[in-house]
């Protein structure tokens, strides 16, 4: 499939437009500027909030006038990773595509779908002038993926329509109607550096190419967890030897991600280094075969390198210490049937930096059920607090409660049904969105998630799954024609 084959046309245009403007998250002002002339040069009403949120709203085609309001929702930010060898400056260049059979991926970064082409859905829908709907309000928000700023920023009133339906969901045939609350916690150990015991040989050990993924909607997937893999391999080495010594630590680059890469130095006594260089081969063929169906491409290498000043051995220990012990993964399950078994509450250790004077540990833990969010959250800090960590939280998100009422799964549900003649998957989701977020600030909201597949989101094997865009494309025109009155 070549890319002027790409359907529907009118929104892969779109989306090849947004590939060109830089969006990191925290740093979407040029894609605001973008979508504010979009809809002031089709004379829509446009604003933009104090957050830095759009909306842009369109009429309603003739003899719909009375219908409920409809709010599409997706977000303009996107995360930016890219291979270690990948020469790229996610402010200013633009992101490079091609067509994988199927798929559609980006040369050595993060594809940008995420929530790339629900920004593009909506602005096809507000090019259109073939299209059946009621009113529409079609909104972007601003750094969903870094922490929710945008949509915990929106005021009551930005939005004034009766149903909302997210584009920021990864699973064709999978209808979303709950999702997770979440909260990052951060640790930190601070010390001072001294010089490592004499006869000491430094040593880095390095694991890359694993699959890494969502740290909310692929933590059921039991992917390797950098982090956790390095740390079990000193916390086992510090139990076989006395002296060794480490100096650095740096894993991972986002809280909302499995860390699929990392690197420790370490000061290890001359007498054993032979013995720790042999350690490392058997761990990794260990680990190799504990992955062998999740993780099949890791690359585990060991080397000399520079001396350096070393972390104080009791900080060190610690934190060692309280990587093997610190919960990682799934913690329980959600208990109602009607969610089919989705994961309910989980931790997943994202990063490790070290500076000269402090290691920084970032971690996120997300539920359904928010006390048991807080349940997950005081597990982490107690394991670093018992290490001497400082431990804080970020406000966190709220969860989204499945409402059983809901007259927009009626009408959503109806149309895929009769569109592709057989029933949609309806769920919830463990990742966080911001309908969570919405349904504080608009408590009578009907909303509803659902998008086209993606796969290796916030990684850069992001893809995105080309046919289910028309699927998708399909649906929510059917769904737009189909809004009652109010």
């Amino acid at each position: 499939m070549s890319k002027s084959a790409l359907k529907p046309v009118a929104v892969f245009d779109q989306f090849a437009r947004i590939n060109q403007i830089p969006r990191p998250s925290k740093r979407e002002e040029k894609m605001i500027d973008y979508l504010k002339e979009w809809g002031e040069s089709r004379g829509l009403d446009t604003i933009v909030d104090e957050t830095g949120n759009v909306i842009i709203r369109k009429p309603a085609t003739k003899g719909m006038e009375n219908c409920k309001t409809v709010i599409l929702q997706s977000h303009m930010d996107m995360v930016c990773d890219k291979l270690v060898d990948v020469e790229f400056n996610f402010d200013t260049d633009a992101i490079k595509t091609y067509v994988d059979g199927e798929w559609l991926t980006a040369e050595g970064t993060t594809l940008g779908a995420d929530d790339g082409i629900g920004c593009a859905i909506e602005l096809a829908i507000l090019a259109s002038d073939d299209i059946e709907h009621g009113p529409i309000e079609c909104v972007f928000t601003r750094d969903e993926e870094t922490g929710l700023t945008g949509a915990m920023g929106m005021k009551a009133g930005f939005m004034t329509g009766d149903y909302l339906i997210n584009l920021d969901s990864e699973d064709e045939g999978e209808i979303f109607v709950s999702c997770a609350g979440g909260r990052n916690t951060t640790a930190k150990f601070t010390f001072q550096r001294e010089k490592a015991p004499v006869d000491s040989f430094f040593m880095r050990g390095q694991l890359k190419g694993l699959v890494g993924g969502h740290s909310g909607d692929d933590i059921n997937k039991q992917r390797a967890n950098a982090i956790k893999l390095l740390g079990r391999f000193l916390f086992q080495e510090m139990q076989r030897y006395e002296g060794i010594r480490l100096a650095q630590f740096n894993s991972g680059k986002m809280h909302n991600a499995i860390p699929r890469d990392g690197s420790f130095v370490i000061a290890v006594p001359n007498t054993v280094k032979e013995n720790v260089k042999a350690d490392w081969n058997v761990y990794a063929s260990q680990v190799e075969e504990e992955f062998h169906v999740t993780d099949t491409q890791m690359v585990w290498t060991m080397e000399s390198t520079e001396a350096e000043p070393v972390i104080e051995a009791n900080v060190a220990k610690n934190f060692v210490y309280a990587l093997q012990a610190v919960d990682n993964g799934i913690y329980a399950i959600c208990q109602d049937p009607t969610l089919n078994g989705m994961v309910e509450t989980s931790s997943n250790i994202a990063s490790i930096e070290t500076t000269i004077n402090e290691i920084t540990i970032v971690s996120s833990q997300r539920s359904n059920v928010m006390s048991n969010l807080d349940n997950m959250c005081a597990t982490i800090n107690a394991c670093f607090t018992l290490a001497g960590a400082e431990v804080k939280y970020s406000d966190g998100y709220p969860a989204w409660r499945m409402r059983a009422d809901s007259e927009l799964q009626k009408i959503v549900i109806a149309s895929y049904k009769k569109l592709f003649q057989k029933e949609p998957v309806v769920r919830g989701i463990h990742a966080g969105l911001e309908c969570g977020l919405f349904s504080e600030r608009y408590p009578n909201l009907d909303m509803v998630s659902f998008g086209p597949t993606l796969r290796f989101v916030h990684t850069p094997d992001e893809r995105l799954h080309i046919p289910t865009v028309q699927m998708v494309w399909d649906h929510l025109l059917d769904v737009l024609k189909n809004i009652p009155v109010k």
